[in-house]
């Protein structure tokens, strides 16, 4: 991971900026540099994955315009030898095709990219900024307005707190120039539906899938991945084993009393032949953490903020004992294939409908646990279920295909993988959350603790203080309470609680662990 930040404008007190700025020197600790534009300011944290030398540094230059990039460009060795008979590349970075790829092409590039991304750019031809994001929203940008009017774009909301009364989240798939947001991808759209045969979609679905984990095996800096056991990070580390000439280090987390998914975890290891390495974790450590993790978060949601426990203390293992730089991740799957809770859809449509709607705020959930998760732990995270051609063809799969009529959740992706990838007892096992894998026990704490802190009468007033995404229990007023200590009036940044369809009968519950549902049955034992 890298951070970047850019002050559109001169009204910036360079003191300001660079306070705002070294809030996420975390993502990038490897070099830091900030530049003045001559209208305005750009800085760049960095964490080197792609060309190691000093010469793949940001900001990049280019006649006088400047970029910042956070993100991976997937094939820029291709647009490196279409671009190469007019620029010099002077790295190995794959961020440095974007200024010429922008000369040729402005801002038509960023629909042409196979990248997770957010960048600025300051064009010094025009005069003006120009920040964008990928479509799925997998590398975090935010942006407000300080007092004089001037927008400023960073990578974290942390970075703007100082500087802009409100802070928003930037539009995944768009890209912002001359005060407009501008769409220019949105992969939850379907613009035809997919009717191939039920072999067919199998087949072209593990082939989508094997090629998103393989192109992002590619790094000048060691990879590791994290498996938790369930069915999405166990395929993806499979597929991994598959293409690497050593065994892959696997890496995987669970509470000291009783862990679910370890031993599955192990299996899984055990069966692709990696590198294993197991964490325990305990209620202490658990509770000691939840301040930092909400603060490294910035959100209040139940949902990410349990599963972001056990990641963020593996994640913080990794980086004090290993030297890997770059962890593969299974998220985006659910949102894809379905949740426990999609089995109660009345209809493919509305399971259609569902997708497409958490696709979109996917930044605000499971992206961004994963990225805070890992980039505070100067880290960077890949996404495999995140490859934007394998999301696009599964989005356009008919829905009512990929609806649960098959007696077993994700049945498409498990059929894809038959054969010898993985145990067929993991291939096939219940899916269960992972915050209620890493351990009952770890859920079960947090809402004993958040119960103590409360008098019903304490709960009932306190959490009236918050119209947007108003608590609901004791442990979301708790998350919220700590969320506002240190982004004070910023709720809006979350769309609000990441819960089941209420409105789907089964579904009408208060809490979003999958151990509510009736359907849960056998999952995570």
């Amino acid at each position: 991971m890298c951070a970047i930040m850019g002050y559109c404008g001169p009204c910036a007190a360079f003191s300001d900026f660079e306070a705002g700025f070294c809030q996420t020197v975390s993502r990038g600790p490897d070099e830091s540099r900030i530049v003045d534009t001559g209208r305005g300011l750009l800085g760049f944290h960095r964490l080197a994955i792609m060309g190691l030398s000093p010469e793949g540094m940001q900001p990049f230059t280019l006649d006088g315009s400047y970029l910042v990039c956070n993100g991976e460009i997937y094939g820029f060795e291709r647009w490196k030898a279409c671009l190469a008979g007019k620029y010099a590349f002077r790295s190995g970075s794959d961020c440095e095709v974007l200024l010429p790829l922008y000369r040729e092409y402005g801002t038509d590039m960023f629909a042409m990219l196979d990248a997770e991304f957010a960048l600025i750019l300051y064009d010094g031809q025009t005069g003006e900024y120009i920040a964008a994001r990928d479509p799925i929203g997998i590398r975090p940008l935010y942006y407000g307005y300080d007092r004089q009017g001037v927008i400023v774009f960073a990578s974290e909301a942390k970075n703007l707190t100082g500087l802009c009364s409100r802070v928003m989240p930037f539009p995944p798939g768009h890209y912002y120039r001359g005060g407009k947001f501008v769409r220019y991808a949105d992969p939850a759209a379907v613009a035809a539906v997919c009717h191939d045969d039920l072999d067919t979609v199998c087949r072209t679905i593990r082939d989508k899938l094997t090629a998103g984990v393989e192109k992002r095996l590619v790094a000048d800096a060691k990879v590791g991945f994290l498996l938790s056991g369930g069915l999405d990070s166990s395929l993806v580390c499979a597929i991994a084993a598959r293409k690497s000439r050593t065994p892959i280090r696997t890496f995987a987390i669970g509470m000291d009393t009783d862990a679910i998914d370890l031993k599955y975890a192990r299996q899984a290891a055990q069966y692709i032949g990696s590198r294993h390495t197991e964490v325990r974790m305990t209620r202490r450590q658990v509770l000691d953490s939840l301040e930092t993790v909400i603060r490294l978060l910035g959100t209040y949601d139940i949902t990410t903020i349990r599963a972001s426990m056990g990641m963020y203390l593996l994640c913080r293992w990794i980086h004090e004992n290993t030297d890997i730089r770059v962890l593969l991740t299974g998220e985006i799957s659910d949102e894809l294939f379905g949740y426990k809770y999609t089995d109660y859809a009345p209809t493919a449509a509305a399971f259609q409908a569902e997708a497409e709607m958490r696709v979109r705020q996917l930044h605000m959930y499971d992206v961004l646990r994963a990225d805070r998760c890992i980039s505070s732990n100067a880290l960077e995270a890949r996404v495999p279920f995140g490859d934007l051609d394998f999301v696009r063809y599964v989005m356009a799969i008919d829905p009512e295909k990929k609806i649960n009529v098959y007696g077993k959740g994700k049945y498409l992706l498990r059929r894809a993988f038959e054969g010898d990838y993985l145990p067929h007892d993991i291939l096939w096992r219940e899916k269960a959350a992972f915050s209620d894998a890493v351990g009952h026990s770890m859920v079960d704490d947090l809402k004993e603790y958040a119960a103590g802190l409360y008098t019903d009468e304490e709960y009932e007033t306190r959490r009236r203080r918050y119209p947007h995404a108003m608590p609901f229990t004791k442990e979301s007023l708790l998350y919220r309470e700590i969320f506002e200590r240190y982004y004070p009036g910023q709720a809006e940044m979350i769309a609000g609680f990441w819960m089941p369809n209420r409105a789907w009968q089964g579904c009408d519950v208060d809490d979003p662990s999958a151990r509510v549902l009736a359907n849960y049955g056998g999952s995570g034992e």
